[in-house]
């Protein structure tokens, strides 16, 4: 039984109508299941160190960020649609088995470290919002994302909805606090531009990491070609192209909303905390306590939790279903979703718990932004396998990405790469 609930089996594929509304409706919704796990609260961790404590400096990693995650999201999905396998498939079939396990036992790495910023950031909020101990956060947390999952029994497309209508309250909620924090749009401009200081500090060096593996998810890149991988059942060429077509849209549109949710995380951190002189304010619940007072409205604290904890709730179903997609396509080992989600989420509550009960609030948000440099780290064993078969004639046949876009995707793993080598490099100075 296939365990994915957007892999249709083979007799009941979605095929892309000849036109009209349906011929879009039928295709959206990945690009908004990707887009959640560009807002989770790993995100918010390291925004709002980045801007409390740098300004808008870091502004330009949030924007690089963004425009590598659609290009590589890009190749994802086309490989996904031309194909008819996801990128962990195509790893199996053209990698040894000791190469595929690897593959795989640091895809799930990365799938637990993500895991572990949705059940921290939602026992955060969740303490905000009605007082409970970050312990009890973290259990809550558990049953509510089974909660959420139990729509999948429904159907996906309710799931899509819901987690569509998460998203457009997040969007709702920062739309509000920019009114209320007025940043200086002229420095955040000026911020956009990639800071020469980024390599000296390690401090931002540290950010930087943190915001492009919260950016640039690993496993988001297996998942977004297992969700579009029946697109184009037939093969044909002018199924593909309408396909790619409709794909192309919705992954564009759902990640430029992301972008416009994780620029304002950056920029309220920037204008309310960094501007007030509060620049060491790295903690959700330092952030949620002060924001309040700063802006002078007691919505805003609200507006702040409310926003998390959609983000955190959210964000759980994109990880339980990559990690499905990464057992599936590496090792062709299907569980049920709910032992699958069971799974995930234990392994993430183990450090989720100690880190709350040893080191209280400031070692849940180290434990966030930490995370997320454990996503850096991982992301070139991702990014790399899916460069080279979305380039691959073979493969792709005359799909294949080559000319600008292709030397743009080899120019941002070279960029990870080397960002995450000096990452390295400062940590074995223990700069």
């Amino acid at each position: 039984m296939n365990t994915n609930p957007f892999a249709l089996r083979p007799n009941r594929r979605r095929r892309l109508p000849e036109g009209g509304p349906a011929h879009w409706f039928s295709f959206v919704g990945a690009g908004a299941l990707i887009a959640v796990g560009y807002i989770d609260p790993g995100n918010w961790a390291t925004a709002l160190g980045a801007g409390a404590g740098y300004g808008y400096q870091l502004l330009g990693m949030v924007v690089l960020s963004s425009l590598m995650a659609m290009l590589l999201q890009w190749l994802s999905s086309r490989l996904g649609v031309v194909t008819g396998r996801d990128l962990a498939q195509v790893c199996r079939e053209r990698s040894g088995p000791r190469r595929t396990i690897f593959l795989w036992l640091t895809s799930e790495v990365a799938i637990i470290a993500c895991d572990v910023a949705e059940v921290v950031g939602s026992a955060v909020a969740l303490q905000l919002l009605l007082g409970v101990s970050l312990t009890v956060g973290v259990l809550m947390s558990a049953v509510c994302t089974f909660a959420l999952l139990a729509l999948q029994q429904i159907g996906g497309r309710k799931l899509e909805a819901v987690i569509a209508l998460l998203i457009g309250f997040v969007g709702l909620c920062f739309v509000i606090e920019l009114a209320l924090a007025r940043p200086d749009w002229h420095a955040a401009l000026a911020g956009t531009a990639p800071s020469p200081e980024l390599l000296r500090n390690a401090g931002m060096l540290w950010l930087a990491a943190g915001i492009v593996g919260a950016t640039v998810m690993p496993h988001n890149l297996y998942l977004h070609s297992s969700l579009v991988k029946h697109h184009a059942p037939d093969n044909s060429d002018a199924q593909i192209k309408a396909a790619l077509h409709v794909v192309n849209i919705d992954t564009i549109g759902s990640l430029l909303f992301a972008f416009v949710i994780n620029a304002a995380l950056l920029i309220v951190a920037a204008a309310v905390f960094h501007a007030s002189g509060h620049r060491d304010v790295t903690d959700l619940a330092d952030a949620h306590r002060l924001i309040a007072p700063l802006l002078g409205t007691r919505w805003a604290g609200i507006l702040f939790a409310a926003a998390l904890l959609a983000c955190g709730l959210s964000a759980t179903v994109t990880g339980t279903l990559a990690g499905q997609a990464v057992m599936e396509g590496f090792l062709q080992l299907r569980l049920p979703r709910w032992k699958r989600a069971l799974l995930t989420r234990a392994l993430a509550i183990g450090p989720a718990l100690v880190a709350v009960t040893m080191f209280g609030q400031e070692g849940s948000n180290q434990l966030l932004v930490a995370s997320q440099v454990v996503l850096s780290l991982q992301l070139p064993l991702a990014v790399v396998p899916l460069i080279r078969y979305a380039s691959d004639t073979s493969l792709m046949r005359d799909w294949r990405v080559h000319g600008v876009p292709l030397v743009l995707a080899w120019m941002s793993a070279a960029f990870i790469i080397l960002l995450n080598g000096a990452l390295l490099w400062q940590v074995a100075l223990g700069e």
